[in-house]
């Protein structure tokens, strides 16, 4: 009878398990299109000729009274966004584990986000201003809902299910952007037949992005449990918990060993994402729906690219994995500096090798990452690893907007990004996994 007692419980935390596992995979499909189809496809090429529409003649517009040139003003867009995130992150994520309440907080954040996603809508003629405005409100709030979303990993798998269940993650998010693009590509070319001008065509499509985050979003706000953090020796509120958090942090080095390669890597990752549609518009001359295209053979095997590169890690270790990752995209940039101008063959192919190793390289890390946490300080930690994540990639779109407005040369802009994956790689090589997993109190998997 005790027997029978103990199966049926395990069976029932299994049930319950796979129950929130399956509620935390539609977050990413929820919030994973304003990614692709704002953030990637439509707001960079729209938002820069807003910004042009509204420029002086030489081409600058003046947000606070600074000259800024009209073709850099998303990339800063994006940069500042970021910085609002690093601000909000380590607040949000200690208060989360500190009243473990994390499932109000991640519907905060989501709909402020999909709000400020469906007003986009709003942009149009030369209101660049409000176009940066929503993006940084927009941005940050996918920031910090990212980092609590994160931090259920560990509670909802047990170590040998994080590669696999964080890859499902990712798949699910690119299959909801795939699907999506097609309605957008349809929408965006035959706009006409649909009675509507391509500006307005283009603002339905973000729009639309934001009510879907904020629709799908019901679903792993049900099935997700707020888990109750252990007792916490730390407990001041603001500013002081966040010095605590990073205090604590200082006692597992390795820990930031990893959170360090990561940050480097993810710049150039994050950097690629949010420019790649600027890159291919303004200096290859290609017309949206080519980029659409393009990011829809992005998501479309960026599905099967996470599903595979979490099988190899089950292989190989999800370390070597990431770094074979890093060299993959290191050759693909330098690829995409020699593609000639008006040749879409060439970004389809620049596309599909990204598209490969982009969910993998992510959703690798975040699982792998998940091993080196504290027990009891997942949205802690996980606040540091989405400032690694988006936090600081403000630094490669800055890199990136400064080179362009020096050179005037988007190829230029574009190779700078290949120092983010070489540092990464040295850096991620020299971090033993093994040893910092034991160090953060967890059990170490056969293979890692």
């Amino acid at each position: 009878m005790g027997t029978d007692t103990v199966r049926t419980a395990a069976s029932d935390d299994a049930s319950g398990r796979r129950r929130e596992q399956r509620g935390w995979y539609f977050y990413d499909w929820a919030c994973s299109v304003y990614s692709t189809s704002v953030l990637t496809v439509f707001l960079g090429p729209y938002l820069t000729s807003v910004a042009e529409d509204a420029a002086d003649a030489g081409g600058y517009v003046h947000p606070l009274g600074v000259p800024v040139r009209a073709g850099s003003f998303f990339a800063y867009s994006v940069s500042l966004s970021v910085i609002v995130a690093v601000l909000l992150m380590p607040l949000v994520g200690a208060a989360a584990d500190r009243t473990g309440r994390k499932k109000p907080l991640l519907g905060a954040a989501a709909y402020t986000g999909a709000a400020a996603t469906t007003g986009m809508f709003f942009l149009s003629g030369d209101r660049y201003l409000l176009g940066g405005a929503l993006l940084v409100v927009a941005n940050a709030a996918q920031s910090v809902a990212m980092m609590l979303y994160n931090s259920y990993l560990p509670q909802i798998a047990p170590p040998e299910e994080r590669d696999a269940v964080s890859s499902r993650g990712w798949a699910f998010g690119y299959a909801a952007g795939s699907l999506v693009l097609v309605v957008n590509l349809v929408l965006y070319l035959a706009h006409d037949s649909f009675g509507v001008s391509e500006s307005t065509a283009v603002r339905i499509c973000l729009a639309s992005a934001g009510l879907w985050w904020g629709g799908f979003t019901l679903v792993p706000l049900l099935r997700l449990r707020d888990h109750p953090s252990p007792a916490r020796e730390t407990t001041a509120p603001g500013l002081r918990q966040l010095a605590a958090t990073i205090r604590d942090m200082r006692r597992h080095p390795l820990t930031l060993a990893f959170l360090l390669a990561y940050l480097v890597y993810n710049d150039g990752i994050q950097t690629v994402i949010s420019q790649a549609s600027v890159y291919g518009s303004e200096e290859l001359g290609l017309g949206q729906s080519t980029l659409i295209g393009a990011v829809l053979l992005v998501q479309v095997l960026a599905v099967a690219g996470a599903l595979t590169m979490g099988r190899l890690a089950r292989r190989y270790g999800a370390k070597r994995t990431i770094l074979g990752s890093l060299v993959a995209w290191t050759l693909t940039l330098g690829a995409g500096y020699f593609l000639p101008t008006g040749a879409p063959v060439g970004f389809f192919l620049l596309a599909a090798a990204i598209g490969l190793v982009l969910g993998g390289s992510q959703a690798l890390s975040r699982s792998l990452f998940s091993h080196l946490v504290p027990p009891g300080k997942e949205a802690e930690y996980f606040s540091a690893y989405e400032v690694s994540d988006r936090g600081m990639s403000w630094l490669g779109p800055l890199l990136f907007g400064l080179t362009y407005q020096l050179t005037g040369s988007y190829r230029d802009a574009i190779i700078s990004l290949v120092a983010f994956f070489v540092l990464g790689f040295a850096l991620l090589a020299r971090v033993p996994v093994r040893q910092a997993i034991a160090d953060a109190g967890n059990p170490v998997p056969e293979r890692i």
